[in-house]
């Protein structure tokens, strides 16, 4: 799978919460190669602190293909999935989680924690991790130095 290209259009979709106030995260779903859900960030937008842009992502993903089990599907996301992003991607049983920028506080696929590869879990899956993570990083980086720069945030 072209990992860089994947990356790439969740970094565009990343860019899509910068309007809406959001944190700049981008989430894909593919399945046989095919982008079958993309989303952002939308906590600010919808009030919903579950409304990170992998469960979104993964949510569409399920309607799209009518079912809960995502178990031939990879999750591209710009930033290293959370606790309860790498959970829901646990549940539903993904194949392969590929993410960008690594999140030192928060990461549960490596960086604090590793869902992925849990066996008291009941699901374990693929993790390739730093795909763009230079780009990935700079993203964020950018958004909340512009944030601290705002006349609003002072």
């Amino acid at each position: 799978m072209e990992y860089d290209r994947l990356m790439r259009l969740a970094l565009a979709e990343a860019e899509l919460a910068v309007p809406h106030g959001d944190v700049p995260v981008g989430a894909l779903v593919v399945v046989d190669g095919e982008v079958i859900a993309s989303r952002h960030n939308e906590r600010e937008l919808t009030g919903d602190p579950t409304a990170h842009a992998e469960v979104l992502a993964m949510r569409d993903a399920c309607a799209q293909l009518g079912t809960w089990r995502l178990d031939n599907a990879t999750l591209i996301s710009t930033l290293e999935p959370c606790t309860m992003c790498a959970g829901a991607a646990v549940n539903a049983r993904i194949e392969c989680a590929v993410f960008g920028a690594a999140d030192l506080e928060a990461g549960a696929l490596g960086s604090v924690y590793n869902f992925g590869v849990d066996p008291r879990l009941r699901h374990t899956f693929d993790v390739h991790h730093g795909v763009l993570g230079d780009e990935c990083t700079q993203s964020l980086k950018t958004f909340f130095a512009t944030l601290r720069e705002s006349p609003a945030s002072g």
